[in-house]
C-alpha cells in the first residue's frame, strides 16, 4: 500500500476551507431526519407485522428483508442517474417515496401487501442513499472529505438509535397509525430541507465512453469497506445474545456502549481523517475491528463484551470515512454517483449477507466462534486494504 501521498491538508499559515456551508449543515439535518424515519420502521415494523397484519416471526423477517433486496438490485442504477440528472432528483425522489411507503404501511392488513411496499421501500433506500454520499463528497472540500464523511455519518447513526424510542414513543401512546404517521413526517422534513439545498453537483460532463453501472476502479477499496461492514454486522447480530448468555443483566449494553463511542469518536476524530491516508487509517480501523471482536469471542465475561464493544467501536469510529475517502478518491466529479453506488452495494451485502454465514457458525460451535471467524474476515480485510495502492481517478 503506497502510503507517501500528498498531504490535501493546507499549507502552514494558509486558510482551512470551509467546511460548514449551510448546504452541508442541510444535507446532514435531511440525513437525519429521513434515517430517523427509517429507525422508527426498525420498531414499528415487526411489531405491526406481528400484531395487526396477524403474522408471525418469520413474516416479519421476510417484510424486514425485502426492501434490502431491491435496494442492493438499484444501487448501480441510482448512481448512473445521480451522475446523469444530479443528486437533487434522487435525493427529492427517495426522501417523498419514503414518506408514501410510511404512510401506505398505515393502512394495509396482509402481509404480502406489506412486503410490497417494503420492496418499494428499497427503491427510495437506493436513491436516497446513493445520491446522499456523492452530494456529500460534492460538498465537501477535498482537503476535508473525511471529516465531512465522519460528521455526516451521525445523522445515520443518530437516526437509527433515536428513531426507535421515538417510535415506541408514539405507539405506546397513540397507535401504529400515528406511529407510521410519524415516521413520514420525518421523511417529508427530509424533502423540505433537500429542497432548500438545491443542486449539489457543479459538473455533469460525462466520459465520452459511458462505464458500466458498476464503477470498476471503487471496487478495491470497496471489499476493504465489506470486510469491516460483514464483521460490523456479526456484532449487531449477535451482541445482545451473547450479553444475555454471559449473564448481563441489560443485554442491550453492548450496543449502547458500541453507538455512544462511535458517535463520540466521529465528532472528537473527525479531524484526524484527512492527516492520514485513508487506506493506511481503513488498515488500522480493520485491526480495531478484529481486536474487539476477538475480546469477545475469548473473554466471555460481561466485562469483556463491554471492553469489546468499545474497542470494536473505536475501529469502526475510523473505517467508512477511509474507506469512502479512499473510494471517492477513485471517481472524478462526474463519477461520483456510480462509486457511491457500488460501494453501498457492499454496504448491503455485508450487513445482509454477513450475519446469515455467521449465523451459521454460531449455531453450529456458538456465538463465540461467530465473533471469532468474523475478526478473521476483519483481519484478512486488513491485509487486503494493505496490499492495496494509494487510490486515484
Amino acid at each position: 500500500m503506497t502510503t507517501s501521498t500528498a498531504s490535501s491538508q493546507p499549507r502552514p499559515g494558509q486558510a482551512r476551507e470551509r467546511l460548514f456551508t449551510p448546504a452541508f449543515i442541510g444535507l446532514t439535518v435531511a440525513d437525519l431526519a429521513y434515517f430517523t424515519a427509517v429507525g422508527m420502521s426498525i420498531l414499528l415494523l415487526p411489531l405491526y407485522v406481528t400484531g395487526p397484519v396477524g403474522s408471525g416471526t418469520a413474516g416479519a423477517g421476510i417484510a424486514f428483508g425485502a426492501f434490502a433486496v431491491s435496494a442492493l438490485v438499484l444501487r448501480p442504477l441510482a448512481g448512473r442517474l445521480t451522475d446523469q440528472l444530479g443528486r437533487r432528483p434522487l435525493l427529492l425522489t427517495g426522501a417523498a417515496l419514503c414518506a408514501l411507503c410510511m404512510i401506505a404501511t398505515a393502512y394495509v392488513d396482509a402481509l404480502a401487501a406489506v412486503v410490497g411496499i417494503r420492496l418499494l421501500l428499497g427503491v427510495a433506500e437506493a436513491a436516497f442513499v446513493v445520491a446522499s454520499f456523492a452530494a456529500l463528497a460534492d460538498l465537501a472540500p477535498q482537503s476535508r472529505l473525511g471529516e465531512a464523511l465522519s460528521y455526516n455519518s451521525l445523522g445515520l447513526y443518530l437516526g437509527i438509535t433515536v428513531g426507535p424510542f421515538l417510535g415506541d414513543f408514539l405507539v405506546s401512546r397513540w397507535g401504529f397509525m400515528i406511529g407510521w404517521y410519524g415516521a413520514a413526517g420525518l421523511a417529508l422534513l427530509a424533502v423540505l430541507v433537500i429542497v432548500y439545498i438545491g443542486e449539489t453537483q457543479i459538473d455533469r460532463t460525462l466520459p465520452r465512453r459511458r462505464g458500466g453501472l458498476i464503477h470498476v476502479k471503487a471496487i478495491p477499496p470497496a471489499l476493504g469497506f465489506f470486510a469491516s461492514v460483514v464483521a460490523m454486522g456479526a456484532f449487531l447480530a449477535f451482541a445482545a445474545l451473547h450479553a444475555d448468555e454471559v449473564g448481563m443483566g441489560r443485554t442491550g449494553t453492548p450496543l449502547v456502549v458500541y453507538g455512544s463511542v462511535v458517535v463520540v469518536g466521529r465528532i472528537v476524530f473527525a479531524q484526524a481523517h484527512d492527516r492520514f491516508p485513508p487506506l493506511a487509517l481503513g488498515a488500522a480501523s480493520m485491526l480495531g475491528i478484529a481486536s474487539g471482536l476477538a475480546v469477545i469471542a475469548l473473554w466471555s465475561t460481561p466485562a469483556g463484551v463491554v471492553l469489546g464493544a468499545g474497542v470494536l467501536a473505536l475501529g469502526v469510529t475510523f473505517s467508512t470515512p477511509a474507506f469512502f475517502s479512499a473510494i471517492f478518491a477513485t471517481a472524478r466529479a462526474s463519477e461520483r454517483g456510480a462509486a457511491s453506488g457500488t460501494a453501498s452495494m457492499f454496504l448491503d451485502l455485508g450487513l445482509g449477507g454477513g450475519p446469515i454465514l455467521l449465523g451459521l457458525v454460531a449455531s453450529a460451535a456458538g456465538i463465540p466462534w461467530a465473533f471469532g471467524v468474523a475478526a478473521m474476515v476483519a483481519l484478512a480485510g486488513g491485509v487486503w486494504t494493505v496490499s492495496l495502492r494509494s487510490p486515484h481517478a
